[in-house]
Order: structure tokens, then C-alpha cells, then sequence
């Protein structure tokens, strides 16, 4: 029983990790909004326990990822930029989630019922041998899971939840085999879910582990007094982090059923079939194999665990707002029951997978290049020209760094195909070799190769650009019905001291959302200003601020 080469799993996770952190500039939405709270934080301009943004509290409970940023922003030294500083401590997030993954696993398939049926002659791979491939066929299934790439590059809280439920779950499945490691995971995960702002998804969680370990049936003596100790330990973990949610105020009633329309439920299930693909096939399957288990309700960890994860994470989908970051959540579980399903794949059924994987991410990875190639030179003419329309105003440049990672990249997964294609000995993980590749191929072609479009097209910085070009950096600047984002942008990309607008003018410039115009003259008394036009984020018409100066009577010191 082979597992996957530690450099090359290593490797993976790098290519994975890396990308998306490093160079590019924060997008909005909601990436720049957390990045403006962790700023204000950093700076002193708002109080820890409630975040505040021009008095603006976060649309999202929970001071722990503001606190995680703003502290990185404090101790990061000089010459580091403050978008990438604020990002260190996500990129240790997301390492961790795929550790914790890995490990939360290997841990179950350690369990007597998910072993493989003993050969009548020996023979067979020892439970941890076993037990490793298995934890390489789940770490790949999570990184091969197409909605996970850019939200788990985002600063955001979605990325601190997915963490800290990724422990508590690598608590609960190391817990028969290991006390220290499993303790520590459950305590910092409980603790640190519920002050990323999702404390009734820890109290879910937990009760259905508690009661995991109260039912697990077949146990020794010895085993079922520990499982009723972790009971009593999950029980005892979650009424201190239900104090510390109270303590914190994170309790607030968010839930909201869809509306009873086709649409709603529409979108809700072709967001669970991108956003998971390809781990929920394979986890189906999982289930459907282990059908006669679960209808006899005959108690299998390694099924129950993260059956139980990814029920609470979908039925949050269907409640929360926005979905696709509650689904997230679910992801480490539901990519263990997918690497549950690998060794029961038939051969032509990875033979299938394999197939539409090489030609779908070899297609992506055509597209990319050819696309970039005419940005760079020009042909093919159209691809350069879709660009200017969809990004108008944008500048390709040349980066040799990114240019020399995509082609290695590149290189490497012709190398990953030939490999996979070759007559090599059989492997649990082989199926999912190349979905991990061809996400982590796609997603650091995109931000090596595409980052200056991406860059332009999703970040605040041209709309900011031009509106600083006209008002230049006066003292102050007045603003009205910007968002969150917004405000954050205005802030760090334009450097702008900013005022919330009030009847009496008090900065030389005016800057207002254009949705808001028509609340405007309630807030605001339109004789003292003159507008100066409208300025439009290049890549969205959508999106558009107006800009007022103040009127020069008002300057003066006259009454209007």
C-alpha cells in the first residue's frame, strides 16, 4: 500500500497554498472589507472586541480574523506591504486546514470498520500504511475541489471558520488514539470557531460529537471509559465557548429559509455541484456502498463524522448568507467520505475520471496561455480584444518571476500526466492525483500569468486611482452610502482621511455612492456642493461613485 511521496505531497499543498497570497493586490468585496477592519484595528482607530469602520461594524460576527490580521499588521516590519503582512497569518490558516484534514483522516481510517477486509492468507497492507493513503487520497479531494480555491485565499472569516472546524474535527477523530494532540485541536478549535463568528455551528458540532462518542458501538472496557471522558471533555469545552460567545455578544439569530421560489433552490444546487466538484460524486458513492451499514443504523466513525459535519455545513448553505462561504465549512468533511469512495472505484471508473480531468484541465491551462499570449503580443487578436472590453484602460506587463513559475507549473503537469498514464503500481490516491494538479495548475496559472488583469478587473485600486488624480489628498474627505469595501479602499488605496457626510460641510470633497443619490439630500445640504462628475470602476458599470466639491462660497466662510 503505497502513500504519496512526501516531497511531492509537500509540493501540492505549496503550489496550492502559496498562490493567491503572494503579490496581488486585495479584491473586493469582501477580501478589502476585512482588510479595512484589520487596518483600523492596527492603527487604533477602533475598539477590539467590536470592530468599527467609520462606525461601521462588520457584516460578519467575530473579532478573531480582524485580530489575526491587525496584529500581523503590527509586528510586520517596514519594507513588507501591509495587503501581504495582514495575509501571513491566513497563509498558516490554510496550511493548518490541509494538516489538520490529512490528520483527521488518517485518524479514521484507522478505525477496525473502515480497515479493508483481511486476506485469507495475509498479505493485506498494515492499518497505517493503509491509513496514510487513504489520508493523501482525502488532502487531494479537498484541494481538488473547484469553489475552495479562491475563498480560501481571502482574508476573510470564512477562512478562520474552515480552519478552526477542520481541528475540532481532527479532535474527534484522533480521539481514540491520542490525548495531548486532540485536547489542544478541540479546545483551540471550539474556542476559535466561535470567535470567528460562528458560535451555533461549534454547538452543533460538538453535540453531534458527544454523541458520537456516547454510541460508538463494539468498545472495550477500557475504550468506552474514554469515550465517555471525551463526551464529558466536548461537553465541558462547549459551555466555555458558549460563555465566550455570550461574553463576545456573537449570539444573534441570522438564519433565514430561501424564498419558496424555483430560483433560489436552483442556484442553491448548482452551487453545491461547481463549489464541491469533484468530491461530492465520490462521496455519494461512499454512502451508497456503505448503504446496508447505515440503514441497520450500525455506527461507523469514519462514515458518522463527517456525515454529521457536512449535514450541519449544508443545512447552514440553505439558511446563511452568503452560502457558498457556510458550504465552505463542510468541505475537509465531505472530502473524507470522498477518499472513502477511492478504494472501491472500479477501473473504469478512474479511468473516466482521469480522462475528463486531463482534458478539462489541459483545456483551462490552453485557454489561460493563449489568452495571455495575446496580451502580451497581440495575436490572436480577439482574446486581446475581450480583454480590453471586459477591463477597459488595462496594460498587460511582463513579469519574468510569474512567467517562469507558470511554465514550470505548466511543465509539471505534463510530467503528472505522463506519470499517471504510465504502467505504474496501483494506488488508493492515484484517481485524484490529477483533480489536486489540475486545480492547483489552473489557480497558479491564474495568479502568475492573469494576476495584472485579475489584479485591475477585481480590485478597487482604477476607481480609487481616478478619483485621488482629480481631488489629489486634501485634509479630509466626506462620503455617502459607500460600502464597506469601498470605504477600506478609499482609505488604504487613496491614503484619504475620511468623514461620514453631514449637513454642514466640513471636508473640500464629497464622495457618494451612486445607488445612494437619491437619500443623498437628507444627509447631506446639496447648496454647499457641485458635482464634478461620475466615476466608474472599469470592469463593473455597476459600480459607481459621484464626486462633489465643495462650493467656494462655503469655503469662504458665507452662509448659503
Amino acid at each position: 500500500m503505497r502513500r504519496l511521496p512526501r516531497i511531492a505531497l509537500w509540493l501540492f499543498c505549496a503550489a496550492y497554498v502559496l498562490p493567491g497570497f503572494i503579490g496581488r493586490a486585495p479584491w473586493k468585496s469582501a477580501d478589502m472589507t476585512s482588510f479595512g477592519y484589520m487596518l483600523e484595528l492596527a492603527r487604533g482607530a477602533s475598539g477590539w472586541l467590536h470592530p468599527q469602520m467609520l462606525g461601521l461594524p462588520p457584516e460578519s460576527d467575530g473579532p478573531m480574523p480582524y485580530w489575526l490580521g491587525a496584529w500581523a499588521l503590527q509586528v510586520a516590519p517596514g519594507w513588507m506591504t501591509p495587503a501581504f503582512a495582514a495575509r501571513i497569518p491566513f497563509i498558516f490558516l490554510l496550511a493548518l486546514t490541509l494538516v489538520a484534514t490529512w490528520y483527521g483522516v488518517y485518524y479514521l481510517a484507522r478505525s477496525p470498520q473502515a480497515q479493508p477486509v483481511a486476506f485469507a492468507f495475509g498479505g493485506e497492507a498494515r492499518p497505517t500504511d493503509y491509513a496514510r493513503a487513504m489520508a493523501d487520497g482525502g488532502l487531494l479531494a479537498l484541494m481538488a475541489c473547484l469553489g475552495l480555491a479562491q475563498l480560501s485565499h481571502e482574508i476573510t472569516p470564512a477562512l478562520t471558520q474552515v480552519c478552526f472546524t477542520t481541528l475540532t474535527f481532527y479532535a474527534i477523530a484522533a480521539a481514540p488514539y491520542r490525548t495531548v494532540g486532540p485536547a489542544i485541536g478541540l479546545v483551540i478549535g471550539m474556542a476559535g470557531l466561535v470567535a470567528s463568528g460562528a458560535p451555533a455551528m461549534a454547538t452543533l458540532f460538538a453535540a453531534g460529537s458527544a454523541l458520537l462518542c456516547l454510541v460508538e458501538p463494539d468498545q472495550s472496557p477500557e475504550q468506552r471509559r474514554r469515550s465517555i471522558c471525551w463526551a464529558g471533555a466536548i461537553a465541558v469545552v462547549t459551555l466555555l465557548t458558549a460563555w465566550l460567545a455570550a461574553w463576545l455578544d456573537l449570539w444573534h439569530w441570522r438564519a433565514t429559509l430561501p424564498e419558496a421560489r424555483w430560483v433560489e433552490w436552483r442556484n442553491l444546487g448548482r452551487l453545491l455541484l461547481w463549489f464541491t466538484w469533484p468530491a461530492w460524486p465520490l462521496a455519494l458513492w461512499t454512502l451508497w456502498r456503505w448503504r446496508r451499514h447505515l440503514a441497520s443504523r450500525q455506527l461507523n466513525r469514519h462514515l458518522a463524522l463527517p456525515l454529521w459535519f457536512v449535514v450541519i455545513s449544508l443545512g447552514a448553505m440553505v439558511v446563511m448568507q452568503p452560502a457558498d462561504r457556510a458550504l465552505m465549512l463542510g468541505m475537509p468533511a465531505l472530502a473524507t467520505l470522498a477518499a472513502f469512495a477511492l478504494p472501491t472505484l472500479k477501473r473504469s471508473v478512474t479511468a473516466l475520471i482521469d480522462w475528463f480531468t486531463l482534458l478539462f484541465f489541459t483545456g483551462s491551462a490552453v485557454i489561460i496561455w493563449v489568452i495571455w499570449i495575446s496580451m502580451q503580443t497581440g495575436f490572436p487578436p480577439q482574446p486581446a480584444a475581450n480583454v480590453e472590453r471586459l477591463a477597459p484602460g488595462f496594460e498587460p506587463s511582463f513579469s519574468l518571476p510569474a512567467f517562469l513559475a507558470a511554465l514550470a507549473a505548466t511543465l509539471t503537469w505534463g510530467w503528472l500526466v505522463k506519470w499517471r498514464v504510465g504502467r505504474n503500481r496501483a494506488a488508493i490516491w492515484k484517481s485524484l492525483v490529477l483533480p489536486a494538479g489540475g486545480t492547483a495548475l489552473s489557480w497558479l496559472l491564474l495568479m502568475t500569468l492573469w494576476l495584472p488583469v485579475l489584479d485591475f478587473a477585481r480590485s478597487y485600486a482604477p476607481l480609487v486611482g481616478r478619483v485621488v488624480s482629480v481631488i489629489n489628498r486634501p485634509e479630509c474627505v466626506e462620503i455617502y452610502g459607500l460600502s464597506r469595501g469601498q470605504i477600506a479602499a478609499f482609505q488604504y488605496h487613496g491614503g484619504l482621511t475620511l468623514r461620514n457626510a453631514t449637513m454642514r460641510a466640513q471636508c473640500p470633497w464629497l464622495i457618494v455612492d451612486a445607488d445612494a443619490r437619491d437619500t443623498l439630500h437628507k444627509s447631506v445640504d446639496l447648496r454647499q456642493w457641485i458635482p464634478q462628475g461620475i466615476f466608474r470602476r472599469p470592469s463593473d458599470d455597476n459600480e459607481n461613485v459621484l464626486l462633489y466639491k465643495r462650493a467656494a462660497r462655503r469655503i469662504t466662510g458665507v452662509r448659503p
